[in-house]
C-alpha cells in the first residue's frame, strides 16, 4: 500500500505526453528565467548609464566636447546614443549650409525620434517571450493534467474494485503537470510586469530629454555655426 508520491517519481511513472508536457515546460521555464537574469542585467546597467550620461549633460559641459566624447564610445548607454544622433544630423545640416532655424530643429528631431525607437525595440526584446509563457505555460500544463487523468481513468476500467489507493497516483502524476506549468508561468508574468514598468520609465527619461535636447538645439540655431556647435548650455 505505501507508494512513492515524490515527485520524481510521479513524473517517472506519468504517461508519456505528460513527459512531454512537463519536459517543455522546464525547458521553456528556463529559458525564461535566462532572459530575466538577463534583462535585469541589461536595464540596470542602461539606468546607470542614462543617469550618468544626464548628470554630465546637465553639469553645463560644451556640446562639442560632450559629443566628441560620446561618439567615439562603442556600447553607451541609449541616452548618449539619442544625443548623439541628434547632434550628428544637426552638424550635417550645419555643414551644409543649411540656416533655417526650423529645418535644422526638424532634423535633428527626426533623427533623435528614430534612434529612440530603435532603443525603446532593443528594451523590449524578449519581454513578448515572457508573455507567452506567463499566458500560455498553464494551459499546457493543464493540458497535461487533463490528458494525465484520462489516461488514468482508462488504466483504472481494468480494475474491478477502485479505491483511493488507485486512483491518487495516477491523479498526482497528472496534476504535476499543472503544478509545473504555473511554476513556469508566475515568475514570467511577475518579471514582465516589473520590465514593463522600468521599460515604461525609461521611455519617459528619452522622450523628456529630446524635448529638452530639442529646446537648447533651437536656441542654438539661430547662432552662427562655430558658436552653436560648441555653445555651453
Amino acid at each position: 500500500m505505501n507508494q512513492d508520491l515524490s515527485i520524481v517519481s510521479l513524473i517517472a511513472h506519468a504517461s508519456l505526453a505528460v513527459q512531454l508536457v512537463i519536459a517543455a515546460l522546464l525547458i521553456v521555464s528556463l529559458a525564461s528565467w535566462s532572459v530575466i537574469f538577463g534583462k535585469l542585467i541589461a536595464l540596470s546597467r542602461i539606468k546607470t548609464g542614462n543617469d550618468a550620461f544626464e548628470q554630465e549633460f546637465w553639469s553645463g559641459k560644451n556640446l562639442n566636447d560632450l559629443y566628441n566624447g560620446v561618439a567615439t564610445k562603442t556600447n553607451g548607454a541609449p541616452l548618449e546614443r539619442i544625443f548623439a544622433s541628434g547632434m550628428r544630423e544637426f552638424l550635417k545640416l550645419r555643414e551644409r549650409r543649411v540656416t533655417e532655424a526650423g529645418a535644422l530643429l526638424d532634423g535633428a528631431r527626426r533623427a533623435m525620434r528614430a534612434s529612440f525607437q530603435r532603443e525603446l525595440d532593443a528594451m523590449e526584446s524578449n519581454l513578448s517571450f515572457l508573455a507567452s509563457v506567463g499566458s500560455v505555460s498553464p494551459y499546457v500544463g493543464l493540458f497535461g493534467t487533463i490528458w494525465g487523468i484520462m489516461h488514468a481513468f482508462v488504466g483504472l476500467s481494468n480494475v474491478q474494485q477502485v479505491t483511493l489507493a488507485t486512483v491518487a497516483p495516477g491523479i498526482a502524476e497528472a496534476l504535476v503537470a499543472t503544478a509545473i506549468g504555473l511554476f513556469a508561468a508566475i515568475p514570467a508574468v511577475l518579471a514582465y510586469n516589473r520590465f514593463a514598468r522600468q521599460i515604461d520609465r525609461s521611455a519617459i527619461t528619452l522622450e523628456s530629454f529630446i524635448e529638452e535636447f530639442s529646446n537648447i538645439l533651437q536656441r542654438n540655431a539661430s547662432q552662427p555655426p562655430a558658436q552653436a556647435a560648441g555653445s555651453v548650455r
